[in-house]
């Protein structure tokens, strides 16, 4: 346990963005300072798990600041194991920021970020994979995140870590028994061992090849729309986001600055980004267009080059698609289908390139009426890493990815210790190493630079 108490605004604070706002305390003073600011009338009892109706007061010139409700919950029956307050206030900036105040005045000390998430952990309430669960749920930008989240939340990930450490603690002490005490144990089966490591070893290589999928869906990809002028950048974006994010004309050099919209297509977060078109001008504000244009070029994880089908692929077009940067994903897409001869009939029509969509389209679409959509949104995907997450019930954060795949090559270096026929001591020197990566996955071997670094992630007040 702490013996100071600690205190942060647990909500999204905001004009007008809430109607309730949350003020958390926890430590050994929590209930003391809940008390002394707390004025609940008539004989309301102050019980744990118990909510109590009153006022905010304060203490030193007896003004009410704010009508709030008082949470009561002590240790350990809280998320920190410790005495935890929570004043439900008005929501809006002025309420909550003077009731933190008080707070603060009574005692408390401002919270850090992740601190409550980091006192649950250091108190026994999660291991680390829960507490950065925690994390990942309120940061999810999709339903499947959230899922993935709530899995990690619910001790899947330590299951499963946990026992494939275990699986290696197992191994690793039948081998260090035989390195002091072989003539009095019976001989040991190494083919069994190199069994269980490879065993352990594939499943880790597993998790880390299910990580890139996870990291997918949890942080999205941005997607830079990018092509010569009036090819339809903003009519596409308006199509695949289902707003009215651009302006749409027949002018060439309508979008002079990037406009950003989020959608989420079958459960991964996409930033779709409108540039301006890219093309020699005069125009002073359209050429600073066409210079973050190309920034968000270079910075974006898939440039989809959007060209004219009517037109034809043009030397612009092929202009265009050099200066993609390598190592960026390149979706090439023709638009304009309707016009060119392609994509008949209503929205969500199945696909049917125009015959003159020349070989380099690696998908066609008419933004007008949005035929061809759906062949985009896979080709999309496709082109994002993204095959389908059926079967993906847990999923490595970046953290949790490089610490799994050091696990796997120790085991790799191990199991070479052994096709050498080394001696078993060369064996448990890298098994020793694997079984220490995952125990800094679920926390049961982590230092405190580490966990500093982990928990200062996290949002202030959780």
């Amino acid at each position: 346990m702490f013996d100071d108490t600690i205190a942060a605004v647990a909500t999204a604070v905001a004009a007008g963005a809430g109607s309730v706002a949350i003020v958390r305390l926890s430590g050994p003073q929590a209930e003391a300072i809940g008390r002394r600011l707390f004025v609940a009338p008539g004989q309301q009892c102050w019980e744990s798990h118990r909510v109590l109706y009153g006022h905010v007061v304060d203490p030193a010139t007896g003004e009410r600041v704010d009508e709030a409700l008082l949470l009561l919950m002590k240790a350990p029956r809280s998320f920190t194991r410790e005495d935890v307050v929570e004043l439900h206030c008005h929501g809006g900036l002025i309420c909550v920021q003077r009731v933190l105040e008080l707070v603060l005045a009574a005692g408390a000390r401002r919270a850090g970020a992740g601190e409550f998430s980091q006192r649950a952990f250091l108190n026994g309430r999660l291991d680390l994979t829960r507490a950065e669960a925690v994390s990942e749920l309120v940061t999810a930008r999709s339903r499947r995140a959230a899922q993935l989240a709530m899995a990690g939340l619910d001790g899947g990930l330590q299951r499963r870590i946990g026992g494939l450490r275990e699986r290696l603690l197992d191994q690793l002490a039948e081998l260090e028994a035989r390195v002091d005490f072989e003539e009095d144990l019976p001989p040991l089966d190494a083919a069994a061992v190199v069994a269980e490591l490879e065993a352990v070893r594939g499943a880790l290589l597993q998790l880390v090849a299910d990580a890139q999928r996870g990291q997918l869906l949890r942080e999205g990809l941005k997607v830079a729309i990018v092509g010569r002028p009036n090819v339809g950048k903003s009519s596409l974006l308006n199509r695949l986001s289902r707003t009215e994010r651009a302006i749409v004309t027949d002018l060439p050099g309508t979008t002079r600055d990037l406009v950003e919209s989020e959608l989420v297509i079958q459960g991964v977060p996409l930033t779709l980004l409108d540039t301006a078109g890219i093309r020699a001008t005069d125009d002073r504000v359209e050429q600073l267009g066409i210079a973050r244009s190309r920034a968000a070029l270079a910075a974006a994880d898939v440039v989809l080059l959007l060209f004219d089908l009517e037109a034809g692929w043009t030397a612009g077009d092929q202009e265009l698609r050099e200066q993609v940067p390598p190592g960026v994903s390149l979706l090439v897409v023709g638009n304009k289908a309707d016009l060119a001869g392609g994509l008949a009939g209503p929205a969500g029509a199945e696909s049917i390139a125009p015959a003159a969509a020349p070989a380099v389209a690696d998908a066609c679409i008419s933004a007008l009426s949005g035929a061809g959509q759906e062949q985009l949104e896979q080709a999309l995907l496709r082109r994002c890493g993204h095959g389908g997450d059926q079967g993906l019930q847990v999923a490595l954060n970046r953290r949790q990815h490089d610490l799994a795949a050091a696990a796997a090559a120790a085991l790799a270096r191990s199991l070479e210790a052994a096709q050498q026929q080394l001696p078993w001591d060369f064996w448990t020197i890298d098994l020793r190493a694997a079984a220490r990566a995952l125990g800094e996955i679920t926390g049961e071997e982590i230092n405190e630079a580490v966990l500093d670094r982990v928990f200062a992630r996290f949002c202030i007040g959780k």
